[in-house]
């Protein structure tokens, strides 16, 4: 679905001193772009200045220069109001009056994750970013957090506004007839906002978020959290295994399976370094049932877990059918994806291997990027 189609669609801005690149970028998705982008809500993310700037600029009674682009353009009710003006705070909480250390930097960073992140969770939600206000690492941090969790509804751009308006205090956007600003130069001259000429650049950015895992969806992680998982999910696969703890290190992320996953993802790695075919369930025999009883008592590490273990028992009286493999591809899958995120996830998981009506399923990893090894003090 088109984002102009979402009920809720938000414009998200990052600005410093220069609050008119919210009645720009207003300007420029309402008035210039095909098809239209009308937000029902702005947030704006900016300093304790910047915040005071929008104030007296955008919202106040007069001059109020996102009221008049609203009544200018004819433009339906949109919620912008002090309490979507969201004044960017050190770690300490004080009001960010500049960014000026790698502590201040680091705390804009977190805060701009927290609203992509909060804004982008709600489903009904179509998010546009605009990186044209405030200091250059806000606008690359807003574009870095909308890679992490945007959605294919989602954009991110870039506000252009021609010469010799662009950088101007006195313009905000162009108006439907004649007005008369003055420019910024030394020699004041006249100018006519109404000739000003303001494009929307969309900036196209990759989607990450289907990769990150369901804590880094939800509050609390930071900004370094969650490039850092992205960071891991897009290394090079490989898979450690330790029997002793049912932990596995897929990549840079160990993390502990239920006994019966980690004997399910053991035998298909223990096939994979053999050099055994992909396996369909119709063609399992006892040899391959006897291995997976093999590495199902090993992740037990039960002394009791023999052949009279109830789990163990069963599996040698009733085989392995077509449900018990489907479900135990399935749920070892959900154990990875709620620490991997789902796309990471497929690479560990059992997978079908080609479209042939009997084609089996192995993991799709060479065999020399599996090993078994001790993982202890590892997690």
């Amino acid at each position: 679905m088109n984002p102009d189609r979402y009920p809720r669609r938000i414009l998200l801005c990052v600005a410093g001193l220069s609050p008119q690149i919210v009645t720009e970028t207003v300007y420029a998705l309402t008035v210039m772009s095909e098809p239209r982008f009308v937000p029902t809500e702005i947030h704006l993310l900016t300093t304790a200045e910047g915040a005071e700037r929008a104030r007296l600029t955008l919202l106040s009674d007069e001059p109020g220069w996102f009221h008049r682009l609203r009544q200018d353009y004819g433009l339906p009710e949109i919620r912008f109001t002090l309490n979507t003006v969201h004044i960017l705070r050190a770690a300490d909480g004080r009001p960010l009056v500049d960014i000026l250390s790698e502590a201040d930097n680091e705390a804009i960073a977190d805060a701009i994750t927290a609203k992509v992140r909060e804004l982008t969770a709600d489903p009904d939600s179509a998010v546009h970013a605009s990186i044209a206000g405030g200091r250059k690492t806000m606008g690359f941090y807003l574009g870095y957090a909308l890679s992490l969790f945007g959605r294919p509804q989602d954009r991110l751009s870039h506000v252009l506004v021609s010469s010799p308006f662009e950088s101007n205090p006195n313009f905000f956007y162009p108006t439907p007839v004649e007005r008369v600003i003055f420019s910024h130069g030394p020699d004041q001259r006249p100018l006519d906002a109404s000739s000003a000429l303001v494009t929307l650049a969309e900036i196209p950015f990759v989607r990450l978020r289907d990769g990150l895992q369901e804590s880094l969806l939800r509050d609390g992680a930071s900004f370094g959290d969650a490039v850092r998982q992205a960071q891991r999910n897009l290394a090079a696969p490989s898979l450690t295994l330790d029997a002793a703890t049912c932990r596995v290190r897929c990549g840079e992320t160990v993390l502990r399976l239920t006994p019966i996953s980690f004997a399910w993802l053991a035998w298909f790695a223990r096939r994979t370094l053999a050099g055994l075919p992909p396996l369909h369930w119709k063609r399992i025999g006892s040899a391959e049932v006897e291995a997976f009883l093999a590495e199902h008592q090993a992740a037990l590490n039960d002394p009791l877990a023999d052949d009279q273990h109830p789990l163990i028992r069963t599996r040698r009286t009733e085989g392995i059918s077509k449900e018990f493999f489907e479900e135990r591809t399935s749920k070892l899958k959900r154990e990875l994806s709620r620490v991997l995120g789902e796309p990471a996830a497929a690479r560990y998981a059992p997978r079908r291997q080609g479209n042939q009506r009997l084609a089996g399923h192995a993991l799709n990893l060479e065999p020399h990027r599996i090993r078994f090894a001790d993982l202890e003090g590892k997690e």
